[in-house]
């Protein structure tokens, strides 16, 4: 055969692999979401740069999904609520648009951005693809936060609020003239700190001077009840999450849900639930959108989250947040969706090497599992790698890379923006095969997450960097998923939680497991509503400053490696 034939031919085949690894159709997700957030502009003349996504609002509209999302300068759109892509809209009214507020009505998605400062109007448009929005005039003043309903009956209601001193707030909206807003406000339910330990303000509800916020309203109407969110205590927060007040009429009575907070991921590396909004998405499986907390640059510096939401058979609002940042299968995923993979973090603390790094910013970062610290190399170059030695051989099903901006000089809407790296495997360290290949991408992917097309045993993990958009090469962490081939902790020992004077709190403690990473501690209003968790890394004992002053509770606790979880302890009931 020509050799000249044979090398076109193992080009050919080169090329093929490089796009299949590009390209492999992904079954799984991982938050944060892998979204190319748009550069925040308004703190440009202090020279902070820094992506931010948050306040996401989800409407569903002929069957596709568009998330607008507050400052983005746009919107993005899915067909699965997997794949997002960024729309530039041919109009736009809100360059700078707060907490946005969308409702599919009819043949139109409905828009409205929240202005604390003056006059605001609903947009329309009957092709958001295209983005060609209207305006009504305006109607509608000093809201912040709004949240635009309308009913199965065509009435029409705006709620809002963002304060730590006012309610959310109602007002009745009439159709017919411009959306006017009706005399009356209804004042549908305040914070209640006193009783709820959760809406406490600070970093751990470990702020005792100021008041939590509420904010971000969103309603859901499900089997003719209305399941109305809000958000507190704070966005920068890792315990920032959203709560649910229940009624059967639209303007209340509210109630408030025994389970609160019912989305909420204080721990791990993506922390904060809040502010969200809730869809229905494929197969009818609801989800729950939220913003997540980095704080690094700025408290505003947030991306965005999913969760799968259900009903139970007593009407309560619940989500799934354990392991909430691990991989799980993706809404298309009929009969799986929202489940959790399986796939452990086999990087979690392990050895890593970098080619070069900051004096402040080491490589040893990249594998904490915590998203306020992270690498910076010297150099922005295709010279650049970082390698993680998982200490043993473990099937690896995907990675994720979660870029920082540090001193990233960019603002706005930055077009061609596009990361380029290898990701590799070796089993020695000597010989290397790839994992990842994003040598030809022009996508601009801040946190990407990539499922292998063939998961592939390996111990060494390898980042080559190629090229990033920003200023400077830095990784806030290299998250590395699979199966290792130990084996999974065992039950943990003396597990317990005592109430404190503050009944808002409970002291829970354990013993420190020698074949562990990590602890998830799980906690309900009974034995079968363990709905919520925190994740625990490094430490035996949690002072949860969560809960409600006249609740009873059962808790359990399990524990993991890379291996996998332990069995629950016995639920154990707590007064």
């Amino acid at each position: 055969m020509d050799k000249t034939f044979l090398a076109f031919f193992a080009i050919f085949l080169s090329t093929a692999h490089n796009l299949h690894a590009q390209e492999t159709q992904m079954s799984t997700y991982c938050n944060p979401l892998n979204l190319d957030y748009t550069y925040m502009i308004y703190n440009a003349d202090k020279n902070i740069s820094y992506r931010s996504g948050a306040d996401p609002a989800v409407v569903r509209f002929k069957d596709e999904y568009y998330m607008f999302v507050t400052r983005s300068l746009g919107y993005w759109h899915s067909t699965d609520l997997l794949n997002w892509s960024f729309i530039t809209p041919e109009k736009w009214y809100f360059q700078g648009s707060n907490a946005p507020a969308a409702h599919n009505y009819k043949d139109s998605v409905l828009y409205v951005a929240g202005d604390p400062s003056g006059s605001m109007s609903v947009l329309y448009t009957d092709n958001p693809k295209k983005g060609d929005w209207k305006a009504v005039p305006s109607i509608l003043n000093d809201l912040q936060d709004p949240d635009l309903f309308i009913d199965d009956d065509g009435k029409a209601y705006m709620f809002w609020g963002s304060s730590n001193v006012y309610p959310i707030r109602a007002k009745v909206l009439d159709k017919n003239h411009r959306f006017s807003a009706s005399d009356s406000t209804y004042q549908l339910f305040g914070l209640d700190m006193k009783k709820h330990g959760w809406e406490r303000f600070g970093e751990n509800h470990s702020d005792t001077v100021l008041g939590g916020y509420m904010e971000g309203a969103w309603l859901t109407k499900h089997n003719n009840k209305y399941y109305m969110q809000y958000a507190a205590p704070g966005t920068e927060f890792n315990v920032y999450a959203d709560g649910v007040y229940m009624s059967d009429s639209v303007l209340g009575p509210y109630h408030y849900a025994p389970n609160n907070p019912v989305f909420y991921k204080p721990g791990g590396f993506s922390n904060g639930s809040g502010h969200g909004s809730t869809v229905v998405g494929p197969a009818a499986q609801y989800w729950h959108f939220a913003s997540a907390a980095v704080n690094v640059n700025v408290g505003w510096e947030r991306r965005i989250c999913m969760y799968p939401a259900w009903f139970d058979k007593d009407g309560l609002m619940y989500s799934n947040t354990s392991f909430g940042d691990y991989p799980h299968f993706a809404p298309p995923v009929a009969g799986k969706m929202g489940q959790f993979t399986g796939w452990m973090l086999l990087s979690y603390k392990k050895a890593v090497k970098a080619s070069s790094f900051l004096d402040k910013f080491p490589a040893e970062n990249i594998s904490d599992e915590n998203v306020k610290t992270f690498w910076v190399a010297q150099k922005n170059d295709d010279k650049q790698w970082l390698e993680i030695d998982m200490q043993r051989p473990g099937k690896v099903y995907a990675v994720q890379i979660n870029y920082h901006d540090y001193k990233s000089d960019l603002y706005g809407r930055v077009p061609d923006l596009y990361h380029r790296y290898i990701v590799e495997g070796s089993v020695d360290g000597k010989s290397w095969t790839t994992l990842v290949d994003r040598s030809n991408s022009f996508r601009d992917v801040p946190n990407d997450y990539v499922e292998l097309g063939t998961p592939s045993t390996v111990r060494y993990v390898r980042y080559k960097n190629i090229h990033v958009p920003m200023s400077n090469l830095s990784i806030s962490d290299f998250r590395v998923f699979g199966i290792g081939e130990g084996k999974a902790p065992s039950v943990v020992k003396n597990f317990s939680v005592v109430r404190q004077k503050d009944p808002r709190d409970a002291m829970i403690t354990w013993n420190a497991h020698p074949n562990c990473q990590g602890y998830n501690i799980l906690w309900g209003i009974a034995p079968d509503k363990l709905y919520n968790s925190w994740m625990v890394y490094n430490k035996n004992s949690l002072l949860l400053k969560s809960l409600t002053t006249d609740q009873h509770y059962y808790f359990a606790i399990e524990a993991f490696n890379e291996n996998g979880v332990s069995a629950r302890t016995k639920i154990m009931r707590i007064e």
